[in-house]
């Protein structure tokens, strides 16, 4: 008899388990796991079985706060439905085979903070209302084929720490607006066909550790506010169309580590860091 209560009451918590996450919630993870094929994930979820126990969703307080399946051999396109987890916080579907455009509804996801999805092969162009996605901390697409422009509503993302667009197809100027991220720490654009003179604005991104421009068409000098960013790391330059010499640059820079600039820009001994008259964003 003490088994039987036992059982049923197993039962009953699992039920109550599954019930107290709303339906819309479940509706969205199933329209999830159909539309990148779930039955051949590496981990996949048996739809029949509590949400608590479905592979890498975190759960607190009956929301659904954190998704991570990187690695696990997601394929088709990211559905629509993945808005109605309006408690989200950090998606993770980095390394799968994800593809198509990202959907519309993405940048209603408001709560969201990280945002990974490298390593797909998504294509189409960052969505123009991005920066509507204000609590995003992480934002890593690299890896991808994204054309067209950066948005310059990027620059509504004033909590993002870390941005990585590196190996898409990207193309157009820098934004201006990128300098409204003061609390960027990591900038990597390289390996896009991206153009222009780097605005001078960049020197107040004073929080960057990492600058990552290199396999680009930027052209120009640099600005000679980059000196200003003296929390700088790693700053790779190369196989851009940048003129002058900064072979004395890495000595304005007290903490760089990582430094790399075409060889013709290496050459002499005095960093010549004049600005140029920037191009609009126009």
């Amino acid at each position: 008899m003490k088994t039987l209560k036992l059982t049923l009451l197993c039962c009953l918590l699992s039920v109550f388990t599954y019930a107290n996450v709303s339906q819309r919630q479940k509706d969205a993870l199933v329209a999830l796991y159909n539309a990148t094929n779930g039955d051949a994930w590496n981990t996949s979820w048996d739809l029949d079985q509590p949400l608590t126990d479905w592979y890498g969703l975190t759960i607190e307080n009956d929301e659904v706060v954190a998704i991570n399946l990187s690695f696990n051999n997601l394929s088709g396109r990211l559905p629509d439905e993945i808005s109605q987890l309006t408690s989200l916080k950090d998606l993770n579907l980095a390394f799968n085979k994800l593809e198509g455009e990202l959907p519309k509804t993405l940048t209603s996801m408001t709560k969201l903070e990280t945002l990974q999805l490298f390593s797909n092969n998504f294509s189409g162009t960052l969505p123009s209302d991005i920066g509507r996605m204000e609590n995003l901390k992480t934002l890593e697409l690299y890896n991808n084929n994204f054309g067209g422009e950066i948005p310059s509503s990027i620059g509504d993302l004033t909590k993002l720490e870390s941005l990585i667009l590196s190996s898409n197809q990207l193309m157009g100027k820098l934004p201006t607006s990128i300098s409204n991220l003061k609390s960027l720490k990591v900038l990597s654009l390289f390996d896009n066909s991206l153009l222009g003179t780097i605005p001078t604005t960049i020197g107040e991104l004073t929080q960057l550790e990492e600058l990552v421009l290199s396999n680009n068409a930027f052209y120009g000098n640099l600005p000679g506010e980059l000196a200003q960013l003296s929390n700088l790391k790693t700053l790779l330059l190369s196989n851009n169309g940048f003129k002058g010499n900064y072979a004395a640059l890495k000595d304005k820079l007290p903490n760089i580590v990582d430094f790399d600039l075409d060889e013709v820009n290496m050459k002499g001994a005095l960093a010549t860091l004049d600005s140029e008259d920037e191009d609009d964003d126009n």
